[in-house]
């Protein structure tokens, strides 16, 4: 009989989504991330190229009416973008940009909803969504200090992570940016990471929407 994967050896969007599982599971229920709660799915915010290639996996396993819609608002969404942001017409990669620069853009779209946010407020490709989108919800620590990550988190939990769960972190951050790095050598990619909508939206596709 076959031996199951040990989840150190699955692929690293999978890995996160079980770093998750756990972390939430240590928090005792104290987190509101639950089916249907899509308040982080409204507003733009960087993916990384490894996150393209999982949105676009994703997008190929829907019915052409559906990828089309969302292609659809991804590409309107990068028209308003360039428009705004001229810069974006030549270089979609947002890795040198200003902390500053970027939160400026961010939150002149707070109110743009993700293009495959459903109207029930599921992922359309849930399976296949972004590593940011994997580990969202679980608070961050600064020092003495549990940082929520949500609006809708009215209160910051009490409990902390267990140190393991925070190397298991660690690790995964090492582990993304080794295939980040791979990945460009690999592509000869400009950058790394690029606004959300621009992720539904093959390179040279978003070219073409920019002119």
């Amino acid at each position: 009989m076959t031996q199951a994967p040990s989840w150190q050896s699955l692929p690293l969007f999978e890995q996160t989504a079980r770093w998750f599982e756990r972390a939430h599971a240590a928090l005792l229920g104290e987190l509101p991330c639950r089916q249907g709660c899509s308040h982080c799915c409204v507003g733009i915010f960087p993916v990384t190229v490894l996150d393209q290639q999982v949105i676009q996996l994703g997008l190929s396993t829907l019915s052409d009416s559906h990828r089309n819609r969302i292609v659809e608002t991804a590409a309107a969404q990068i028209t308003d973008l360039t428009a705004a942001v001229p810069q974006l017409l030549t270089n979609r990669f947002v890795d040198h940009w200003s902390e500053q620069e970027c939160e400026q853009v961010i939150d002149q779209c707070s109110t743009w909803p993700c293009p495959a946010l459903e109207s029930d407020g599921g992922c359309a490709i849930y399976q296949f969504r972004p590593l940011v989108c994997r580990s969202m919800g679980i608070p961050s620590e600064d020092d003495d200090h549990v940082n929520g990550t949500c609006a809708v988190q009215t209160s910051i939990p009490l409990i902390r992570l267990s140190k393991a769960l925070r190397e298991e972190e660690d690790r995964l951050a090492v582990l993304e940016a080794d295939e980040l790095e791979a990945l460009r050598h690999q592509q000869g990619e400009e950058g790394e990471e690029m606004l959300l909508p621009f992720a539904f939206i093959l390179a040279a596709s978003s070219q073409a929407i920019s002119a």
